[in-house]
Formats: structure tokens, C-alpha cells, sequence
């Protein structure tokens, strides 16, 4: 009884690590005709463009549907197809890491003029059903020109106002955070200063030039992310499309680099030099002849 008692003692302990990640994002809403009515069994199509991954579902009764772990990025075309009545299709869909798009699509019926699509949006609409908690989604443009001192994801979570600076968010020491790349926990083990494995040398846990996407939730609705009291991390890396594509990075540093003079009063500055260089490459593991 006791190794059973202890047995279920850590699989508690590694469920509740294994939530607090968040790799994909999803779309749902309401498919309803000119009148305003629901459409049970309409056709809802996305297609990942730079892959050609396809993702569809059919209302339910309610004219409700739901469309999850959707790869982040984009851009999507959403379909929307009913018998009777004419498609609708949406172009330039863009999904953040964690996201839950809301899109609700009215389709016209086959015997009328198709007219312009009208979107409102309420600015004083601070509390609402659709929102996910308090969180910051730095997506891939950001990276890419941004500064950053150390090639650090955590230069980019600064972004988020609840940053304390060094890596703590909401005035809780760094190591009560969650670190998830691709669903994988990468958490410091040894419970030490540095909250990411390597982060004592000053070392990153995966290149900043494979990060696509980074999320820092710190108060969630989401009942899934748990485990954390700081903030949850999630980061996705890079894909390949089916067209080839290459980035190349050089970044250095040293002495010169670095202030000699603090309140007026000269400094020593030792002699230091740190140069990093690399590059990517994505595109198709095959591609299929014309025919």
C-alpha cells in the first residue's frame, strides 16, 4: 500500500507539470444564413497555406463549431461551404501561439449579391467571454527586429508589463516559472539560481533563431496551464513550408562595448570577447514530381 500511495504521489506530481504548455492555437464560433438562423451541417475548411495542411469540421445542431490545435502563423483560408447557399471564404488568417479566434461567419444565400463584410469592435469592451486571461504573445516579426543583448527568449518576455526585468514575473522569483518549448517542459531540475537548464553559464536552452512564437501567460483562464505561480512560457520553433528558406545571423561583443564610466567615476573593464553565428534552413523532407 505504502509503494502504491507513493507510486500515485508521482504521477500527481508529473501531471501537474505536464499541463502549464501550449503549442497550438484554434478557431471557432457560429455559421448562421442571411436571417440570422444557425446552419447545422455547414462545411468549415482551413488550410495552412505555406504547408497545405487542411483542417475541416461540420457544425453541430447549434450551428457552433471548433477547429483546435491548429499549427500557429499563418496565413489560413477558411472556407466556409453550405448546399443552397454560396461559399464564404476568409483570407490572411494569422493565429498566435495560445489563441482562441473567434469568427463567426454569416453566408449569403446562392440567389443574392454577395455584400461587403462589416466588422465591429467595441473598445470600452474591457470584460468579456473572450478573453484568456492576463498574457503576451510575441510573435515571429517581433523577433526578427527587435533587439535583443543576449540572443535570450527572456528579452522578449520583458515585453510583457508583469516582467520584473531578470527573468520573475508578478514579483515571483524565476524558478516558480514554467518554461515549455513544443509541449516539452524546460524547467531547471536542480533547483538552483538559473531558471532554464544552462542559464548559470549564461547558456540558452535552444536558439533564439529557431523560436517561431513565444507566449507568457501569467494569470490563464485556461484550467490546462497549472503548475506555475510566476508565469507559463510557451515557445514553438520553426517549421518548414513547402518552399525552401534560409536565415543567417551574426552577432558579437566585447569590451568596447561595455560603459567605462559609472556616476562619474572611471571603471575597469576586462578584456572580453563573445561572437555567436548560425543560420536555419526549412522547406519540404520531400517533394513530389510534377505529374
Amino acid at each position: 500500500m505504502r509503494h502504491l500511495s507513493i507510486l500515485f504521489l508521482c504521477l500527481g506530481i508529473g501531471l501537474s507539470h505536464a499541463f502549464a504548455q501550449v503549442t497550438t492555437a484554434s478557431v471557432y464560433g457560429f455559421i448562421r444564413d442571411d436571417k440570422g438562423g444557425n446552419l447545422p451541417g455547414a462545411t468549415v475548411a482551413a488550410i495552412h497555406l505555406p504547408t497545405g495542411s487542411q483542417y475541416g469540421v461540420t457544425t453541430r445542431s447549434e450551428g457552433d463549431y471548433n477547429l483546435p490545435n491548429l499549427r500557429v502563423g499563418g496565413p489560413y483560408t477558411i472556407t466556409v461551404s453550405y448546399v443552397g447557399y454560396k461559399s464564404e471564404v476568409i483570407e490572411n488568417v494569422f493565429l498566435s501561439l495560445g489563441q482562441k479566434l473567434l469568427l463567426t461567419i454569416t453566408i449569403l444565400s446562392d440567389a443574392r449579391q454577395l455584400s461587403e463584410v462589416e466588422v465591429r469592435s467595441n473598445a470600452n469592451d474591457v470584460l468579456n467571454n473572450n478573453r484568456t486571461g492576463a498574457q503576451t504573445n510575441i510573435s515571429n516579426e517581433q523577433i526578427r527586429t527587435l533587439p535583443t543583448i543576449k540572443r535570450s527568449i527572456f528579452d522578449y518576455t520583458r515585453l510583457n508589463p508583469m516582467s520584473g526585468g531578470d527573468g520573475s514575473f508578478a514579483g515571483r522569483n524565476s524558478r516558480f516559472n514554467n518554461f515549455a518549448l513544443n509541449g516539452a517542459i524546460f524547467n531547471n531540475p536542480f533547483g538552483l539560481d538559473a531558471s532554464t537548464p544552462g542559464g548559470q553559464s549564461d547558456a540558452q536552452p535552444v536558439s533564439l533563431n529557431a523560436i517561431d512564437q513565444i507566449q507568457v501567460a501569467i494569470s490563464p483562464f485556461d484550467i490546462t496551464q497549472s503548475g506555475f505561480t510566476g508565469a507559463a512560457i510557451n515557445a514553438v520553433t520553426k517549421s518548414g513550408t513547402n518552399q525552401f528558406h534560409g536565415t543567417a545571423f551574426g552577432f558579437f561583443r566585447n569590451q568596447d562595448l561595455t560603459g567605462k564610466r559609472v556616476k562619474g567615476t572611471d571603471i575597469t573593464v576586462p578584456q572580453s570577447s563573445q561572437a555567436q553565428y548560425g543560420f536555419s534552413l526549412g522547406g519540404p523532407i520531400s517533394e513530389q514530381p510534377p505529374s
